[in-house]
C-alpha cells in the first residue's frame, strides 16, 4: 500500500546526535548507517513543504540519567557540546523545528513529547499523522511513538530508518513488534507515493 504524506503530516527525527552514533559516548553500533535513508525522508518532506521536527537530548552536565549521579548511562549529549550536536551528514531542512528534551538535572525524558512543546507545536500546525525514525528503537523512538499514539496521532514508524542499542539481543525487534501492537504502522521509503 502506498502512503502519500500530505497536509496534516509531519516527520519526526529522533536524537540523531553525535554521542549516540559511532565514536560517541553512548554509541549505537552502525547508528550512522540510517542517515542516508533519513535524508531521503527529510528531502521528501521538505520537497512537499511538510513540517520536520528533530528531537535531541540536551542535558546539563550533572543530569540524573548519568552514572555519576546514579543513573544508567554514561554522560552524553551535554547541552552545547559536540556530542549533543546533530550528525553533520544529517540533512535537516533550515525550517526544522528542534525539540530539546531532558534539559533539567532532575527530569529524564525518552519521549520527544515529555516536558516539551512538541504536542502543542504539532497541534498548532494541524498535524494528524506523524512519521518517526531515528535512535534508539527501544528507548526514545519507542517512547515517542507510544506518546504519539496516546495523544491520538496516526503514527508511522520508519522501519528502514531506526536503529537499536540492543543491550539484550533482539530488544529493537521486540520494541518494533510492541509499537505495531499498540497501533503504529511500519513504513519503508518505497511505500511513499
Amino acid at each position: 500500500m502506498k502512503i502519500a504524506p500530505a497536509a496534516g503530516d509531519a516527520l519526526i527525527v529522533i536524537d540523531m546526535q553525535n554521542d549516540f552514533l559511532p565514536g560517541g559516548s553512548l554509541a549505537i553500533a552502525a547508528g550512522d548507517a540510517i542517515i542516508p535513508q533519513l535524508n531521503r525522508y527529510l528531502a521528501y518532506f521538505a520537497a512537499h513543504r511538510l513540517p520536520v521536527f528533530a528531537t535531541r537530548d540536551w542535558h546539563p552536565p550533572d543530569h540524573c540519567s548519568f552514572q555519576p549521579q546514579g543513573g544508567p548511562w554514561p554522560p552524553h549529549c551535554i547541552a552545547g557540546s559536540d556530542g549533543a550536536a546533530f550528525h553533520s551528514a544529517l540533512a535537516l531542512p533550515a525550517a526544522t523545528h528542534v525539540i530539546s528534551k531532558a534539559t533539567t538535572r532532575e527530569s529524564d525524558a525518552y519521549s520527544g513529547f515529555s516536558g516539551t512543546q512538541l504536542d502543542a507545536l504539532l497541534r498548532s500546525l494541524h498535524i494528524r499523522r506523524v512519521f518517526i525514525g531515528g535512535v534508539a528503537t527501544e528507548y526514545c523512538v519507542f517512547s515517542t511513538v507510544q506518546d504519539a499514539l496516546r495523544l491520538q496521532y496516526a503514527t508511522f514508524v520508519l522501519a528502514d530508518a531506526v536503529r537499536a542499542i540492543d543491550r539484550q539481543p533482539g530488544d529493537g525487534q521486540r520494541a518494533l513488534r510492541e509499537m505495531m501492537h499498540l497501533g503504529a504502522q511500519p513504513i519503508r521509503y518505497q511505500e511513499l507515493a
